[in-house]
């Protein structure tokens, strides 16, 4: 029997092969991935302090046919790995449903990883995870306004719960009889 997840995999699985960015595109997404997590890592000082110390080791990451090779470098940062230069850690997601993924990202689980390398390097890099957080409402308020920031967070974080909820029941599962209904306007009948 055929699932919505599976039927998305299969999608996903012939139009993913058939519809390869070229490399100029991918070599752009990611350099504004290395851009992205730099920003990040520069709010926070021991995330930096810790990349120093793994100054010029590569991290390679991989999920499919996707791959990324990050550097570890001297000013804490990251950039990206010449091609030429063997990595000292392997990071492969073993499981290659989008769907599963994304599921478990919404549960707040971690998507299993197959780690091969350098133990210390992945100890970093696990610290990394479990302590660097992106404060996405901060950055927007310098741009937008404290007010305006903030009510974005919080719908961004209503829905990020509703699809939490969703995904935690099922797809096809109506919600529980024990939530409870909109209260109804003062003066209005009820329906």
């Amino acid at each position: 029997m055929s699932t919505p997840a599976s039927f998305l995999d299969q999608i996903f699985d012939r139009f993913g092969h058939a519809l390869t960015p070229p490399g100029w595109v991918v070599e752009e997404m990611q350099r504004r991935l290395v851009l992205m997590l730099n920003h990040v890592l520069q709010q926070e000082p021991e995330a930096q302090a810790r990349l120093k110390r793994q100054s010029g080791r590569v991290v390679e990451a991989h999920w499919r046919n996707f791959n990324v090779r990050l550097l570890a470098t001297p000013a804490g940062l990251l950039d990206l790995a010449p091609v030429t230069q063997l990595p000292d850690l392997q990071l492969t997601l073993t499981d290659e449903s989008p769907f599963t993924l994304a599921q478990s990202a919404l549960r707040g689980e971690k998507p299993a990883v197959r780690i091969a390398g350098d133990v210390q390097l992945a100890a970093e890099v696990q610290w990394l995870v479990d302590h660097v957080r992106w404060d996405l409402e901060e950055d927007m308020s310098r741009v937008i306004g404290d007010a305006p920031a903030h009510t974005i967070g919080q719908a961004v974080r209503r829905m990020a719960d509703g699809v939490r909820q969703f995904v935690a029941r099922g797809p096809g599962t109506p919600p529980s009889a024990t939530t409870p209904a909109a209260p109804s306007a003062p003066g209005q009948a009820g329906g």
